[in-house]
């Protein structure tokens, strides 16, 4: 328990420091353009670094310049009109949700320790989760036309220290067949109508932003009303924004399927290529016999699977498979770390925990029986998994670590050209910082305002 604690610790913790007797302990230490550091993020930050065993005597100076360099980053975005999509924000907090409970074991003794639901716990992370995504995108815009070339992943290779060669640990390869029970039209049917329902007492008077907070199943909207804040195109699905976009506004648009389930729409305003809309959104439920069915059928493709030398796993994953990411390479899995299909076991057990367990008593070749899982999604699916390979642990060469080796080379290349843009725009954002900190020795030329 103690290592579930130190995991979620991390990203539920609050940002403020309390003393004994509830008076909160904070203050500003920093400022970078627009957006303020606090001590008690600073003190956060460098709890997590001792916690990841980094000792260097500048650790704060160095912990605060990343936190600088992060309020760059989002001042920059700002500045760009740079924003990530409600959903994006919606399914990284479900996954990192799933992630947690799996460590708790459930979603009840999760929500009896930190006295929260699920959905108070979504709300407080909500804020901190967006500024991540949104650092992360800016990260990924000025790094995205850099690529490595195979003589420069040579020449990566052949800087390292023999002596400091990685030690790759024991590596599989994995492929799988996913059955999402399909969804039956009766509850579509029943979404639909309820949607009918809401817009035409919407029509008749009723608050629309009333029936979106007692009645949509967006949790990351509903709390708003309904209202999702102003939009491109490319932040949507798009069935939502093509509806979304060819109203006017004030109309309620007729019920509009997507991924997501069934939404009806209401556009607030257009401002150029952004628009300002609220929905309210059903899911049609599942029915427990169709998740049986799903199951059913992948009971038979076992079977068959392992009564016939000539029947192939690919052929079925291609044919068969729900799973949009792994059927049209016949079922195999991509590491989303490094690439390619290969994955360290302690890797495997981030991505995906309950495929780790599955394969813990498979042999190479073997597959395993049907066992329930959680789509990204959060929708329910059974599944059936095969080992292809197993490799032993080494240390890391060219020829069997290309992909991992390729991926240290360009993140190397792109920390380069990461300093050269903080240098670029460090100085043209006002900068400062209190209580001493003005004193480090930082690796970029911040322009630091005098106190």
């Amino acid at each position: 328990m103690n290592k579930i604690l130190s995991i979620v610790a991390l990203l539920l913790s609050t940002v403020s420091l309390s003393a004994q007797d509830g008076e909160v302990l904070d203050k500003v230490i920093g400022v970078v353009g627009d957006r303020i550091i606090l001590y008690s993020e600073l003190q956060e930050r460098f709890y997590q670094a001792e916690q990841q065993g980094i000792k260097d005597e500048n650790i704060k100076c160095i912990v605060l310049e990343e936190m600088m360099f992060n309020e760059l980053l989002l001042n920059k975005a700002e500045e760009d009109s740079v924003y990530v999509g409600v959903d994006q924000v919606e399914y990284e907090l479900d996954r990192r949700m799933r992630f947690f409970i799996q460590q708790f074991g459930s979603q009840e003794k999760m929500e009896k320790f930190y006295e929260k639901s699920v959905l108070e716990l979504k709300s407080e992370l909500r804020g901190m989760v967006e500024e991540q995504l949104l650092v992360q995108q800016m990260t990924g815009t000025i790094t995205s036309d850099l690529k490595v070339t195979p003589a420069e992943v040579k020449s990566f290779y052949a800087s390292i220290p023999k002596d400091s060669l990685p030690y790759i640990d024991s590596e599989v390869e994995l492929a799988q067949i996913v059955k999402k029970p399909p969804i039956s039209q009766e509850e579509k049917n029943k979404a639909i109508l309820k949607l009918e329902g809401f817009k035409q007492r919407i029509t008749d008077g009723d608050n629309f932003s009333t029936i979106a907070v007692l009645y949509s199943e967006d949790p990351g909207s509903a709390a708003e009303g309904g209202e999702l804040g102003f939009m491109t195109r490319g932040m949507l699905v798009p069935e939502f924004s093509r509806v979304m976009f060819s109203i006017e506004p004030g109309v309620i648009s007729d019920v509009v399927e997507t991924e997501y389930g069934f939404h009806i729409i209401q556009l607030l305003e257009k401002r150029g290529q952004e628009a300002n809309a609220r929905h309210i959104l059903v899911k049609p439920k599942m029915k427990p016999s169709d998740l049986l069915n799903a199951k059913t059928m992948l009971d038979s493709v076992y079977a068959a699977l392992s009564s016939s030398d000539t029947m192939e796993f690919e052929e079925f994953a291609t044919t068969l498979s729900d799973d949009e990411n792994t059927k049209s390479n016949g079922g195999i899995m991509i590491n989303p770390i490094t690439g390619n299909s290969r994955f360290q076991m302690e890797e495997l057990s981030q991505v995906d925990p309950g495929i780790f367990i599955m394969i813990d008593k498979l042999k190479v070749g073997e597959i395993s029986k049907p066992e329930a899982t959680t789509l990204q999604d959060g929708s329910k699916a059974y599944r059936i998994v095969k080992l292809i390979s197993v490799t032993e642990p080494h240390v890391a060469n060219l020829q069997q670590d290309y992909y991992r080796l390729q991926v240290l080379a360009k993140a190397q290349k792109e920390s380069v050209h990461l300093e050269k843009w903080v240098n670029k725009y460090a100085d043209k954002y006002y900068v400062k910082l209190n209580d001493g900190y003005g004193s480090c020795q930082f690796a970029h030329q911040w322009k630091v305002a005098e106190n």
